[in-house]
């Protein structure tokens, strides 16, 4: 890839944007909202089904052996929003046994996969109104104009909750609180335990993990004609004790400079880029969480390992 300035779209336009500020910082960083593409969304879908990635499946027993009781916590002919929703796979556990909903709104940043996804959920479920949103939820998302005065239940399942900085999980949660009808909230949260356990989880012997987070790379080159060589960047997956999460960074293996929209990025050998975190929580930190940003939590439901929990927040 070449590393000359050219015409740039408003998608690329942010991604530069935050790419630079990022990268530019002593200490640097990538937005991991930009892992998903049409690539990165299938690379995670794929990581979901990865014998070390304890989380999907744990969750999915979760909500399959509590179904009736969260799809009823959706009222009668009110809508079931998901935040960032990628293929729904979970989510089909609750639309199955959520005959009553009126509508289903996945809510997920890119783009193409998000109405490919769509148009499979509207065969599967040809009675059920679905209105897929372009969005990104870290920041106020306007809702559909067809769901906006039915009641609601938010639905955000995956952890994803775990790789927002604790200031972002916060105002996400507070956004989702003044949409309006708003009557509950199901969260997804990953729980504390080994360090073994949670770094296998985030660093697959197939190298699933290692080629999603690279992915970010891939789009630097392919969308903004950055010119970084994926073979001087390893992957790297860390526990870090004192902030409950994991810690997941491109290691250049080199001294080396890559080229960004006519920018220099100097990098030492073995400088970190940090690309995403995922904090694992306990009752105490996940109640702390929710109180902060307007809900109360009103049931914890687990697995019998107590490895994963399902929270279902009530609006104070």
């Amino acid at each position: 890839m070449d590393g000359n300035p050219r015409y740039l779209d408003p998608t690329a336009t942010a991604l530069l944007d935050d790419a630079l500020h990022g990268l530019t910082r002593p200490e640097k960083v990538l937005s991991p909202k930009w892992l998903y593409d049409q690539r990165g969304s299938a690379l995670f879908e794929q990581i979901t089904t990865l014998p070390e990635y304890y989380l999907t499946r744990t969750e999915a027993g979760i909500l399959r052996a509590n179904s009736d009781l969260l799809a009823g916590l959706v009222p009668e002919d009110g809508a079931l929003v998901e935040l960032g929703s990628g293929a729904s796979v979970k989510t089909r556990i609750l639309l199955d046994a959520g005959g009553h909903f009126g509508a289903y709104v996945p809510v997920d940043i890119s783009e193409g996969f998000l109405h490919d996804t769509a148009d499979g959920l509207r065969q599967r479920y040809p009675d059920l109104a679905i209105h897929p949103k372009v969005g990104d939820f870290t920041g106020p998302l306007t809702l559909p104009h067809a769901v906006a005065d039915l009641p609601k239940i938010g639905f955000f399942p995956g952890s994803t909750i775990g790789n927002l900085a604790p200031d972002a999980a916060r105002d996400l949660l507070a956004h989702a609180r003044k949409w309006p009808a708003m009557e509950g909230f199901i969260l997804g949260a990953d729980l504390v335990k080994s360090a073994d356990t949670l770094v296998a989880a985030y660093d697959d012997a197939q190298a699933v993990t290692a080629a999603f987070i690279s992915n970010i790379l891939v789009r630097l080159n392919s969308e903004l004609g950055a010119d970084f060589d994926l073979d001087h960047f390893r992957y790297e997956a860390l526990w870090n004790d004192r902030l409950a999460r994991i810690d997941m960074r491109l290691i250049s293996a080199r001294r080396q400079i890559v080229h960004l929209q006519g920018h220099e990025i100097a990098f030492a050998k073995d400088e970190p880029i940090h690309v995403s975190a995922a904090r694992k929580f306990t009752d105490q930190s996940l109640s702390a969480l929710v109180g902060a940003a307007g809900w109360s939590v009103n049931t914890v439901l687990t697995d019998p390992d107590g490895l994963f929990a399902i929270a279902v927040l009530r609006p104070n």
